[in-house]
């Protein structure tokens, strides 16, 4: 929900962590200000060393043509994954993590025409 206030739009957040939008960008700008002038060193996400490609795809249910035509990924790649002859690469890797913690999201953001199709 918002709300307008002299111009600037107030964001709801608990109590004390209230703070308008223009504040949480300006809060943005300074870090990555502080980031290209060397401050900082950025952030470092933690991926997983190896991934259960194979796992993630049973438990959708999917067969391997499927998974990799719903997700971008040649089917090759997949059968590569699965069958331990391939390790995925961090993109692929972080982008697999996210597949397995919410892959309805991904979905969605990869094929918005089937939300389309749903909500009729």
């Amino acid at each position: 929900m918002e709300y307008k206030t002299n111009m600037q739009t107030a964001v709801e957040m608990p109590g004390y962590l209230k703070k308008t939008m223009f504040e949480d960008l300006m809060g943005g700008l300074d870090e990555v200000d502080a980031f290209l002038a060397g401050k900082t060193a950025g952030y470092k996400v933690n991926l997983p060393a190896e991934v259960d490609v194979k796992g993630i795809r049973k438990r959708l249910k999917m067969t391997q043509a499927r998974f990799s035509s719903t997700f971008g990924f040649s089917l090759d790649a997949v059968k590569h994954w699965e069958g331990g002859r391939r390790t995925p690469e961090s993109s692929a890797r972080a982008f697999l993590t996210v597949i397995a913690k919410n892959p309805n999201a991904v979905i969605a953001a990869l094929h918005p025409q089937l939300r389309q199709l749903n909500s009729k």
